[in-house]
């Protein structure tokens, strides 16, 4: 499948919920743009671009389980469920696994390892912000200890005018 058909499969899986929808293609968009403007290669940009798209895909099941999204529960949640929900897509099983982990490790701010990791964190941490209200001082926090990517950056204070 192409990132687009996992875009619609995935807006389908969201049931007509109008808030993940808009996030993960919020989120979606500040990934691809990030991961273009620091010029990956093709297969870990696809990887980022899938992973984006999935990277809540636990949302549903942790309102039902736990009565909210806490990022913690949706790492914990979320591997599985974007397994089997890969699962027919025609990726590979190192590519599935890849995406998981990103998945299941997208709240996770220390130990960072990969391009791809990094920028997920930083577009999913941008659309948060915003959806969010956080303040400037956290803001601020966040682009001087874990934003790496010259592109974030940008974004990061194109965005919020810092």
């Amino acid at each position: 499948m192409t990132v687009s058909q996992i875009m619609e499969k995935m807006i389908a899986f969201s049931d007509g919920n109008i808030h993940d929808i808009d996030h993960l293609i919020k989120v979606w968009a500040y990934a691809k743009t990030i991961g273009e403007q620091e010029r990956l290669n093709g297969e870990t940009q696809f990887i980022l671009e899938v992973a984006a798209i999935t990277h809540d895909i636990a949302c549903p099941l942790c309102r039902e389980k736990y009565g909210n999204t806490n990022g913690k529960y949706q790492e914990i949640e979320g591997a599985p469920l974007v397994k089997e929900f890969l699962a027919d897509t025609g990726m590979t099983e190192e590519q599935i696994d890849r995406v998981a982990f990103l998945v299941a490790h997208h709240h996770t701010f220390t130990g960072i390892e990969g391009i791809d990791w990094q920028i997920l964190i930083e577009a999913d941490y941008i659309v948060n912000a915003s959806e969010s209200g956080f303040s400037m001082e956290s803001l601020e926090s966040f682009l001087r200890k874990i934003m790496k990517t010259e592109s974030g950056k940008r974004l990061l204070r194109s965005v919020f005018c810092l």
